[in-house]
């Protein structure tokens, strides 16, 4: 039987432009992308996708073979019309989503750069409307595992929701991306150490985890979480790989290596999804993070953050075939 999984969180509308690399030339200052008022430049290709940490994750493990819900907030315009509809394409479980009349759904205009890398305009839309009044908190009470993406500060109030459920059910796993409000709160504050308490996988990239921890290496800001009661904890570095601990060794997995980027939009999401199904299916964490890995080269290899996800089928086999050396160490 697939587990049933519930991602918690915003949904977005994204819309890709990139530019030619003679126009990135032009527009290149000590590195950055420079646009000066009154300008008028040409885009060399506009491309439309769905997007949004949960409708990311959601979707993930729907590819992954998961029974998948989103439960979020979109609006009753044609971004949210779309945003559902790609959710029903992907066989994502719609039942716990709330639409609000009057309202323009979350929205981002991402500027890719010859790089990959990309500079993101967004408006939270809808996704800031995720309150414990409308929070659909009947659909984790059977979930297997629930995946807690970011969130809007004034949304955080579903935390103590979601920690009643995972309080009464003993048998339910939470995979955590904590979002700016609660990295700025610090692992310490009331809130999150409750949290943290209850979280099976706590994904952060290693800027987050040196700022949500006050510590000054990613190896300590391990330390310090999983004192927290977090299970097991994976902290990110883009090119470099990632680091993770189960509690007893730390692990250290190096990024696959890939001939070029594209776009490193949900990056971050495809990795989490990747370590949370590999978990899912009682995989150790070293396989977690070879899994999160996978997933996220194969997303960076596109423009928009789901085109690459992997199905399960696609992940067992490049277990199988690729060569990732995790180093390991005790704690």
């Amino acid at each position: 039987m697939n587990k049933r999984t519930v991602s918690i969180g915003g949904a977005t509308y994204d819309i890709f432009i990139e530019f030619n690399s003679d126009t990135l030339k032009r527009h290149e200052n000590n590195g950055n992308f420079c646009l000066k008022p009154g300008e008028k430049i040409k885009t060399e290709n506009v491309t439309e996708s769905c997007g949004g940490g949960a409708s990311n994750t959601s979707v993930g493990l729907a590819r992954l073979g998961c029974n998948a819900m989103f439960n979020g907030v979109v609006g009753n315009d044609q971004w949210g019309e779309i945003l559902l509809k790609n959710f029903k394409k992907e066989g994502v479980d719609t039942s716990a989503i709330t639409v609000v009349e009057n309202e323009v759904s979350s929205f981002s205009i991402i500027l890719v750069q010859a790089n990959g890398e990309r500079i993101i305009i967004y408006d939270p839309g809808t996704n800031a409307h995720l309150h414990d009044s409308n929070f659909a908190k009947e659909s984790i009470c059977s979930a297997d595992w629930i995946y807690l993406n970011h969130i809007q500060k004034r949304s955080c109030v579903i935390e103590n929701d979601i920690v009643d459920i995972l309080c009464k059910n003993t048998s339910t796993n939470l995979t955590w991306n904590p979002g700016g409000c609660q990295i700025d709160e610090g692992y310490k504050s009331k809130h999150n150490e409750i949290l943290l308490n209850k979280t099976t996988l706590l994904q952060l990239n290693e800027q987050e985890a040196i700022k949500f921890t006050e510590e000054a290496t990613a190896e300590d800001a391990i330390r310090a979480l999983l004192k927290s009661g977090a299970t097991n904890i994976c902290i990110t570095n883009g090119g470099k790989g990632s680091i993770g601990s189960d509690g007893t060794n730390i692990y250290k997995c190096p990024a696959l290596q890939i001939d070029k980027i594209c776009d490193t939009t949900g990056a971050g999401d495809a990795f989490g999804t990747g370590a949370t199904w590999a978990l899912i299916n009682d995989k150790d964490l070293p396989t977690a993070l070879k899994a999160g890995s996978i997933n996220a080269a194969n997303v960076v290899r596109k423009i928009g953050a789901q085109g690459g996800l992997l199905t399960e089928t696609n992940m067992e086999s490049k277990l199988k075939e690729v060569s990732l050396n995790v180093e390991s160490q005790t704690l």
